[in-house]
């Protein structure tokens, strides 16, 4: 059995490696081809003008395709609005960093002898540096930035903290830790690294590189005396660390992701937006004023995401939405009170939330389902997120095992969907009042079609008046002790709740329509002959998207105006 063992480790090690070769292979061919593009004299003209607010687009990990994409579009666009524009990238300077990852290791047991990026920073920089030198503008490196002594510093530094202070260390304030923490979670797709045989090594692997991220930005920022920062992520490293520094040297910060629907992005101000969307001020859609072609809209698309057919991130083909079959296949009694359950990916931005009322999401729902053992008159169903297993970075915790080592017998009245199922999540949660959720998304969704939520972690409804809100362990038990929950939302709450779903999918999410899709649609790219849809005017997301970088502005496309006809601004 060893024997087989082992022998599966080293075809599954083979297969990695191979994959990661195609992968360096097709990425240096993935850039933005920038000659097939631009206005050769208009080009010229632009950076000779431009005049106007310096703007630092750290892309820093060049390999990261969706982002070298979308920040070389946003660095041209930006020099066409008369921005001062600078580029930042990784030189192989960090030891680690957002795409490295355990999954692309021949050997897993032997990162340590490896290293996390020796075969990432081959194919890293040096395309990322061609794309951004043909548009002709100034690219700063991690290694030219550092000095001798801020490398030595760093080393010691990494060496000499004890593993368990590592998390909690802030160097002069800049929370390198926490980030390093974050960054290690993601490299091993786990929600900790306890049991990691090499889990202090990459741990302090992260930490040296956001010490040295901490360095740099500190050194780069004051010479040049940026006005604003832009880049993706806003957390990992060094992301995460690029904005600390930013935003403690005065530096505007605005960081961004992909959204749900196609061809759409999330732009948030001074943070990543995993905080913000928490905290925005309701007086930016509360009054918004829904027709009746908006709620149709917004009723299209909700009913589009059980498919995923408008958006690049969705988890499943074909879902199962059946209610009968899906009764049968669980076992579960739907004319019986029931009570959804949803969970997110273990690892994906473990920040610290103040607002959570757990320390972690295995806790808050190990102490659920402890909960509802004693609640026979209750059913919980617990559908595990898909993107365990179909994400991007496919999680090694899965949430399914966790629950069965705490309970090898689940509870009578306690139903887990685990993440390969096909039962369509919006089918199951129909049948549920409320649903529970520590951070997904989908409380967004759900409360827009009346169905009741209890938020117990740092999902972006919270803070809305839509949703139950704990703050502690004590007042989300004291909320479970109330059920069951008969009834759905009242009337003016749905519609609030929907007034607030389309500002979340249809306003936040700003479109840069003449972007293509590329492979499984979750890479972009500019097309050839796009640059007069790059100009000032031509293309409304794009034009809200560089007000907010120059001038501070929302990030909020006025979809509402261009569904009516209006002028988009």
């Amino acid at each position: 059995m060893s024997f087989l063992r082992s022998l599966l480790a080293t075809l599954l090690g083979d297969l990695r490696y191979r994959r990661l070769r195609r992968w360096q292979v097709a990425r240096t061919t993935g850039y933005t081809k920038w000659e097939t593009i631009l206005d050769p004299a208009r080009w010229e003209q632009a950076r000779r003008d431009a005049k106007g607010p310096r703007v630092l687009v750290a892309t820093s990990v060049g390999a990261f395709l969706p982002g070298a994409s979308l920040e070389g579009l946003l660095a041209a666009a930006l020099t066409l609005r008369g921005a001062q524009v600078h580029v930042l990238l990784c030189d192989a300077a960090l030891p680690a960093c957002l795409d490295s990852a355990l999954s692309w290791h021949k050997d897993p047991a032997r990162v340590d002898r490896d290293g996390l990026t020796s075969l990432l920073c081959a194919t890293c920089f040096a395309p990322a540096d061609r794309m951004y030198r043909s548009l002709g503008l100034p690219v700063h490196r991690y290694g030219e930035t550092l000095t001798p002594d801020e490398r030595r510093a760093a080393e010691d530094i990494a060496a000499e903290t004890p593993a368990a202070d590592i998390p909690a260390f802030k160097l002069d304030g800049i929370a390198a830790g926490e980030h390093a923490l974050a960054g290690a979670l993601r490299f091993f797709a786990r929600g900790t690294i306890e049991g990691e045989p090499c889990g202090e090594f990459v741990l302090r692997a992260y930490f040296r590189a956001a010490l040295l991220t901490t360095y740099a930005m500190r050194r780069l920022l004051p010479q040049t005396k940026f006005d604003a920062a832009v880049f993706h992520h806003g957390i990992y490293v060094p992301q995460g660390i690029t904005g600390e520094c930013a935003r403690a040297a005065g530096v505007r910060v605005v960081n961004w992701n992909p959204a749900y629907r196609k061809k759409c992005f999330v732009f948030s101000h001074g943070d990543t937006y995993h905080h913000t969307l928490m905290d925005e001020p309701a007086d930016r859609w509360e009054s918004l004023e829904m027709t009746r072609e908006m709620d149709s809209k917004l009723s299209e698309y909700l009913k589009s995401r059980w498919q995923g057919t408008q958006d690049w991130i969705w988890f499943h083909e074909k879902p199962k939405e059946d209610i009968a079959e899906i009764a049968r296949e669980l076992g579960i009694d739907f004319s019986k009170p029931c009570v959804g359950c949803l969970t997110n990916v273990f690892w994906d931005a473990q920040l610290h939330y103040p607002a959570n009322a757990f320390p972690n999401m295995l806790v808050w729902l190990l102490r659920t389902i402890e909960h509802f053992a004693k609640r026979p008159d209750l059913q919980l169903v617990i559908r595990v997120h898909p993107a365990e297993i179909r994400g991007t970075v496919p999680s090694r915790q899965k949430m399914a095992d966790e629950v069965r080592r705490a309970f090898p017998v689940l509870p009578r009245n306690v139903f887990l969907v685990p993440p390969e199922s096909r039962i369509s999540t919006y089918a199951l949660m129909q049948q549920c009042r409320p649903v529970i959720i520590y951070g997904t998304k989908t409380g967004v969704e759900l409360t827009s079609v009346g169905i009741p939520v209890i938020c117990a972690g740092e999902a972006w409804i919270r803070n809305k008046g839509l949703t139950l809100d704990a703050r502690s362990a004590d007042e989300y038990f004291a909320l479970l002790d109330r059920l069951p929950m008969k009834d759905p939302m009242p009337e003016d709450q749905v519609r609030r709740a929907r007034r607030y779903a389309y500002h979340f999918f249809f306003r936040r999410m700003v479109p840069v329509d003449f972007l293509e899709q590329v492979g499984d649609g979750r890479i972009f790219g500019v097309p050839p002959g796009a640059f007069d849809a790059m100009m000032p005017g031509r293309t409304p997301g794009l034009d809200v998207i560089c007000k907010g970088i120059l001038e501070g502005s929302d990030f909020i496309y006025p979809a509402e105006r261009l569904l009516h006809g209006r002028h988009p601004v």
